[in-house]
Formats: structure tokens, sequence, C-alpha cells
């Protein structure tokens, strides 16, 4: 079996998104900050592998890797094209029923929580996914609506812009009780 994987250049300079052919995930994302988080992923195992790699996010159809710099960006991205696709066709799991559950959201389910969610899934989370990264809910409290960026939004020079001047300024207006958005 053939499986196409492409790149795609992200708003983050240290960030690489790679688009595969084929479904990895059912839903949402996983996010590993480190190679021991990916136990269970056995396509982030094998990526953390490669030198240069600091970070993977798994999503429904794409990967996201950060690397340690610049300078080894043109390595990195020979290496996660040759690695993603071997392993995919070779028919490895992207992930084992070993992995620890991530939280897609936070606990909370006040009515502002679920409305906040509603809106990240429906209309943040599949734009940001586009270039690379993921927003999920982690609180909400005294106004204040914590958010966690995954992915290329994690570190991102415009994540900033994109939680305040996007997502912040919609938030308020379609829910009077939110005050604020912050990163966690």
């Amino acid at each position: 079996m053939s499986i196409s994987v492409t790149l795609e250049f992200t708003p983050n300079p240290d960030t690489l998104k790679y688009v595969v052919s084929e479904q990895l995930l059912e839903r949402g994302a996983l996010d590993f900050t480190e190679a021991a988080q990916a136990t269970g992923a056995p396509l982030a195992e094998r990526l953390f592998r490669v030198p240069g790699v600091k970070a993977v996010m798994l999503a429904k159809d794409f990967v996201t890797v950060t690397v340690t710099g610049q300078d080894v960006m043109m390595d990195v991205n020979a290496a996660m094209l040759r690695e993603i696709r071997e392993h995919l066709e070779a028919g490895e799991p992207v992930v084992t029923d070993a992995l620890p559950a991530q939280d897609e959201h936070g606990a909370d389910d006040s009515l502002v929580a679920q409305q906040v969610k509603s809106i990240l899934d429906q209309q943040v989370r599949p734009a940001v996914a586009m270039d690379g990264g993921d927003i999920v809910f982690d609180r909400f409290e005294n106004g204040i609506v914590y958010l966690e960026l995954k992915g290329s939004c994690a570190g991102c020079p415009s994540s900033t812009a994109t939680l305040k001047m996007g997502i912040e300024q919609h938030l308020r207006q379609v829910i009077p009780e939110v005050q604020a958005v912050e990163a966690i």
C-alpha cells in the first residue's frame, strides 16, 4: 500500500506539519512534549528517535513535529517523510491500548464551559488544525477561560494574537460571562 505524506509549513518556524493520506486517529489529537510521554504511541516513539525532534503531535490525518532549532530542520524533514511513510506502510499501529488516556477537555461541565467547548470544537480547533495545532479547554474560572496550546500552537509567535484577538474576542461576544482567555 502506498501512503502519501506531504509537508506543510506552519506559522511556527520550529514546527513542521505532515499530512497523511490515511486516518491516524478517530478524533482529537495526542500531544507529546517529550519522548517518555509517547509510550503506547509507536509512531510518536519512532519519531522521537530522530535527532532534533523536541515534540510530536498526532491528529486525525496529520503529524506535527517540533524541532530543537532551524539548524536541524532539513535533516528532520527528510527523516520524518521516510519514517512516517515506512511506519504506516508496514502496517504498524499509530497508538496501542497501552497508551495512557489524554483528556481532550477539562472536567468542568458548567454551562459556560459547555458553551466554550462547543465553540472550540466547531470553530476554533478545525481552524488551528489547518496550521498543525490544537487548542484544548482546561477550565473556566473567575471569568477566565484557560486553554492549552498544542502542536504548532505551542510556542508559536502568533499564538498570542490568535488567542487574544481571535478566540478571546469571539468568546466575549458570544458568552457574556467570559472576560478573558489565557494559555496554560
